[in-house]
């Protein structure tokens, strides 16, 4: 590599659209979720400030450690958890050329960095020596298992149609063809909505964390600055997760203009507006059902994703595996 490209990779994991980024990012879309949520309940909502201020207040709360928890765990397990995430996100590829970091799998290393942070919240809970936090613990495992297979198989649809497992790749695709959410994989899109709300625990798959009946789950011992990359790690996880739907399904940064004769500086800087844009619609999605449903019971969360989620993202995997090799 010459001295300028390796600045521009440096620049791309370090400040855009690498860690920087990504943590003004995390507390914008945590700002907007948390204001439609107040809007929901007719309240005024927090100022845009208000998620970086208690960021900073819960880095400057004492650290807990139980008397009875494995410490090293207890101590590990939210950086790993935040350090998936972030790693995860320099793969998504905002400019409208291929990324750095890109390569010929890299959409299985993100699907499988994205399992990472539900692992280490069942891990923090586990080691906790607390009944709620163990039993908040193998409620996010038996959602994890619930829901990541119907995720795993959404996010493969569109890799299958592309013929590739590069999400680079399967984004250029859609821009030299079309964009696979107007293609049956329309109802892989959906599914990918939805098995994320799972993943992310959020309502109405809030079961592990449950504060009216299990007090708050996996993280009810976790407190100070673990409790802080617990939460940024999850907001991180939102928005790694809304840019891979936007990525697979909707072409990324890709618009319906031709933009082939114009300067790539501009070509890239429109892409990256898109894609933030594109982002932006599937957190509202998201919080739009938050707040307009009920927490589910962990056997009906279980049953709807056995019964429901799984059977009909193996019909869509047939019908698009049959679209491949006879269309």
């Amino acid at each position: 590599m010459t001295s300028l490209e390796i600045i521009f990779a440096l620049i791309y994991i370090f400040i855009f659209p690498g860690f920087l980024f990504i943590s003004f990012f995390s507390m914008t879309v945590q700002w907007i979720d948390r204001k439609l949520g107040a809007k929901f309940q007719k309240r005024v909502g927090p100022p845009f400030i208000q998620p970086i201020a208690d960021f900073i207040k819960l880095l400057t709360k004492e650290d807990i450690i139980p008397a009875k928890a494995d410490s090293k765990m207890f101590t590990i397990v939210p950086i790993i958890g935040l350090t998936s995430v972030l790693t995860a996100f320099i793969y998504i590829p905002f400019y409208m050329v291929e990324s750095p970091t890109s390569f010929s799998v890299d959409l299985l290393v993100v699907l499988y960095l994205l399992t990472v942070p539900t692992l280490a919240i069942f891990l923090a809970g586990w080691n906790s020596s607390n009944l709620f936090g163990q039993v908040g613990s193998m409620r996010a495992i038996t959602q994890l298992i619930s829901y990541e297979i119907p995720f795993f198989i959404a996010m493969l649809i569109p890799a299958i149609l592309a013929s590739s497992w590069s999400i680079t790749e399967i984004m250029n695709y859609q821009v030299d063809h079309f964009w696979f959410i107007f293609t049956p994989a329309a109802v892989a899109f959906f599914i990918a909505i939805i098995t994320l709300q799972g993943k992310l625990e959020r309502l109405p798959f809030d079961s592990p964390e449950a504060e009216t009946e299990i007090v708050g789950g996996p993280l009810v011992d976790v407190s100070g600055p673990r409790f802080a990359l617990f939460k940024f790690m999850l907001d991180v996880e939102m928005v790694v997760g809304a840019a891979l739907i936007a990525v697979l399904f909707l072409g990324g940064g890709d618009i319906f203009i031709d933009l082939s004769g114009q300067h790539y500086i501009l070509v890239n800087l429109i892409g990256v507006i898109v894609l933030i844009a594109k982002v932006l619609v599937i957190v509202l999605i998201l919080s739009v059902i938050k707040f307009s449903v009920a927490r589910l019971r962990i056997d009906q969360m279980v049953k709807f994703s056995y019964r429901f989620m799984i059977p009909l993202s193996l019909l869509v995997l047939a019908i698009v595996i049959l679209m491949k090799m006879y269309l």
